[in-house]
C-alpha cells in the first residue's frame, strides 16, 4: 500500500499557497530579492551576492520539518 500523500496543498512548484516555500530563511532570501527593483541598479549586485550567500547557507543546513508534509497530516 503507498502511503504517500496524493495530494499536497499548494503550488506544485513546491510554494504554499501564500507564497511561501515553508523555510523561513529561504522566504526572507525571495523577500528581499523581490524588493531589489525598489533599490537603485547600484546596489542589485550586493543585493543578489547576499541572496546567493544566504540560499547556500539555507540548503547546507538541516532542514526544518515541513508540518504540511508530515505523513498522517
Amino acid at each position: 500500500m503507498d502511503e504517500r500523500p496524493t495530494h499536497i496543498e499548494g503550488d506544485q512548484d513546491g510554494t504554499a499557497d501564500d507564497g511561501s516555500t515553508g523555510v523561513a530563511a529561504v522566504d526572507q532570501v525571495l523577500a528581499d530579492v523581490a524588493a531589489v527593483s525598489g533599490t537603485p541598479v547600484a546596489g542589485h549586485v550586493a543585493v543578489f551576492e547576499r541572496a546567493h550567500d544566504q540560499l547556500r547557507r539555507a540548503l547546507d543546513a538541516v532542514p526544518e520539518p515541513r508540518p504540511d508534509l508530515q505523513q498522517g497530516a
